[in-house]
């Protein structure tokens, strides 16, 4: 199988592998590479792109597909699935060639959180934070040091994890308790941290703490935490959806983090948090983006090819194609919402308003159709034989985790207000 790391080396015109992609998009979109060749609409893919798209497609459903319901009912990620994951260059999608990374742009991170979602939103997310969030951070902000450092590792081996919200904080994120205090050769941390995505598997966290309270939220800075430091992984919740992905409490007593382990600039965190999550809301929604295509392809699968009822296959009947009309253009829209957001912030161009429309409006999706095709299959789609049901579970926290519905609606809002003064 090809890896993304292969992919990007395999560009020259000429290659094998380019030919192939190259037919491949002639004959799916002829008339947007004949008509579109300066300006083409957000969701034709480049050639890298397609590749990317092709290659993380098969490993889903090669790779990830038969250990699905084994997770799921488990409640664990399976350690073997995360190896292939770095062993594919899944890890590491922006990062640098140099720091042993894809160098692939920010479309192509966002392809591969909703080819995964199409097979298992857990794995979608675990390889979405890692990559939207943490890599984003370090690559960003980081210094030279902590660069040279932790993005190899997190390329190759080590799973990392976003440390922001507390017991007291969820919509309110810099309401946190956490503090840091500065020593002459670091710093202190303690406090909790709750809700944290892939805490049970995570090496390396980016942790969020007031170094000084008198200032608020100017007070928040960041740090790259290493487990090793003293981080200690507490509950493990129990959850409806995206069981296979952990959510951990995070405990911090007297944890010494390095000065040059500093993200950024101190008093900074809040800046950095901020401009982290508006990446990471359109990986979510490229994430219920793949859950809603998955559960649709399942579904429309069997009510065209499997299902009979009255002498015809159920998706023959004028009410059930109604309402898969009515699904398949609502991801589409979703679609075109989740890339022109991941086109715009590629542009360098303000993208918040719709990075919160695309996670907004994905969720919603997600669970209408996840919803309607669990009906679509009846019987069949309730039960756990099917990953259905999973779909429609996991829907649910697309509404909920990096900013809930109410808190995009509240943003798009607030940006249209100062649109129009």
């Amino acid at each position: 199988m090809l890896s993304i790391r292969s992919i990007t080396r395999s560009l020259p015109i000429g290659s094998r592998i380019c030919q192939q992609s190259a037919m491949k998009a002639s004959t799916v979109r002829p008339l947007a590479l004949r008509a579109y060749s300066t300006r083409p609409p957000v969701t034709h893919f480049s050639e890298e792109e397609e590749m990317f798209r092709d290659m993380v497609s098969k490993f889903a459903d090669e790779v990830i597909a038969p250990k699905v319901r084994e997770m799921d009912e488990a409640e664990q990620m399976d350690k073997t699935i995360i190896q292939d994951m770095f062993d594919n260059g899944l890890m590491g999608i922006e990062t640098p060639e140099e720091f042993g990374g894809a160098g692939a742009n920010f479309t192509s991170a966002i392809i591969v959180v909703e080819e995964l979602a199409k097979v298992d939103p857990s794995v979608s997310v675990m390889n979405d934070v890692h990559n939207t969030l943490v890599n984003t951070c370090i690559r960003s902000w980081g210094s030279d040091a902590l660069r040279n450092k932790y993005l190899p590792q997190l390329a190759a081996q080590k799973v990392g994890s976003f440390a922001l919200s507390e017991p007291s904080s969820g919509s309110d994120a810099f309401a946190m308790k956490s503090r840091a205090t500065k020593t002459d050769d670091g710093y202190i941390l303690n406090g909790s941290k709750m809700w944290i995505t892939n805490a049970a598997e995570a090496e390396l966290f980016i942790v969020f703490a007031n170094l000084d309270p008198s200032k608020g939220y100017k007070g928040i800075t960041a740090f790259v935490v290493e487990k090793d430091m003293g981080v200690q992984i507490a509950k493990k919740e129990q959850k409806l959806g995206i069981r296979a992905s952990s959510t951990c409490v995070l405990n911090f007593e007297d944890v010494f983090i390095p000065k040059e382990n500093l993200l950024g600039e101190e008093g900074k965190g809040y800046k950095i948090a901020i401009e982290c999550l508006n990446e990471g809301r359109i990986g979510i929604a490229a994430q219920m983006l793949g859950l809603a295509g998955g559960a649709f392809k399942k579904a429309t699968g069997y009510a065209f090819n499997d299902r009979k009822q009255f002498g015809q296959y159920i998706g023959e009947f004028q009410g059930m194609q109604h309402q898969i009309g009515q699904a398949a253009t609502e991801i589409e829209a979703a679609r075109l919402l989740v890339y022109n957001a991941a086109r715009l912030k590629e542009a360098g161009v303000p993208f918040t308003k719709e990075a919160a429309m695309a996670k907004l409006y994905a969720s919603q999706v997600a669970g209408n159709v996840a919803s309607k095709a669990v009906e679509w299959m009846g019987g069949v789609g309730f039960t756990r034989e099917e990953t259905l049901e999973k779909f429609f579970r996991d829907s649910k926290i697309g509404a909920i985790y990096e900013g809930t519905s109410n808190i995009q609606l509240q943003t798009i809002a607030k940006i249209i207000q100062k649109e129009s003064a």
